[in-house]
């Protein structure tokens, strides 16, 4: 990767984070730290503004934009993956959030690049998976409350068909056993519960801050499923 390609890269990974190491810049680009300070310099120095806080790393200040992106071919050919993939075992709400984000991205490519991606859009297909459900459309309040820390609301029918209300505190999204499901800290038994998102009845989003303030991370959980990963 040449420098011009790399400093563009540093700049769109300092837009995609609110805060970014200067440890985490040189390993994704293979890069000494020392290189990162010349880089971070040189984006200055053509007017980017770059900032630096102590123990959370570099950050673009806000209200700095660039016009739109161009993209390779290859990085619009994987897009178009995702496209299929979204069709098959994302819920309806992921899906219509996805083909409005991908038209943004079409509408900035060269001619030739979208004559290639429709071409190559047609020639992609997922077969359908009988076993997977995502005819709802709760996966994109669920991201939104994990990732703001909010509390849901939910109306939850188990396995044997019973149905219950509860509150609470989502900390991640699982895609296994053909299904998502997602990991929350439920108060009404006080303990972290798998919720599969096809047997949520209804969701409220709240606006309710997180009470519960020493989460367990994901990865612990994932060790307690049914599931070789």
């Amino acid at each position: 990767m040449n420098r011009i390609d790399r400093l563009m890269g540093i700049l769109t990974m300092l837009q995609s984070r609110k805060f970014v190491t200067a440890e985490r810049i040189s390993d994704k680009f293979s890069i000494s730290v020392r290189t990162v300070y010349r880089d971070v310099k040189a984006l200055t120095e053509i007017g980017v503004p770059v900032s630096f806080e102590n123990g959370r790393g570099y950050f673009i200040v806000q209200g700095y934009f660039l016009p739109p992106v161009s993209f390779s071919n290859e990085e619009a050919n994987a897009l178009i993956l995702m496209e299929s993939i979204a069709g098959r075992f994302a819920d309806q709400s992921i899906r219509q959030h996805y083909e409005s984000a991908l038209n943004k991205v079409k509408s900035v490519l060269r001619s030739g690049q979208k004559e290639k991606a429709e071409q190559l859009s047609a020639q992609i297909k997922t077969v359908s998976c009988q076993f997977a459900n995502n005819d709802f459309a709760y996966l994109s309040p669920i991201q939104n409350a994990i990732a703001s820390q909010v509390i849901l609301d939910i109306e939850y029918q188990n396995n044997r068909n019973e149905v219950s209300s509860r509150s609470v505190e989502p900390v991640g999204l699982i895609f296994y056993a053909f299904n998502w499901h997602m990991i929350a800290w439920c108060w009404w038994r006080n303990e972290y519960r798998d919720f599969r998102v096809s047997r949520l009845l209804k969701l409220t989003y709240t606006n309710t801050p997180f009470r519960k303030k020493d989460h367990a991370g994901l990865d612990e959980y994932m060790k307690l499923l049914p599931v070789n990963y």
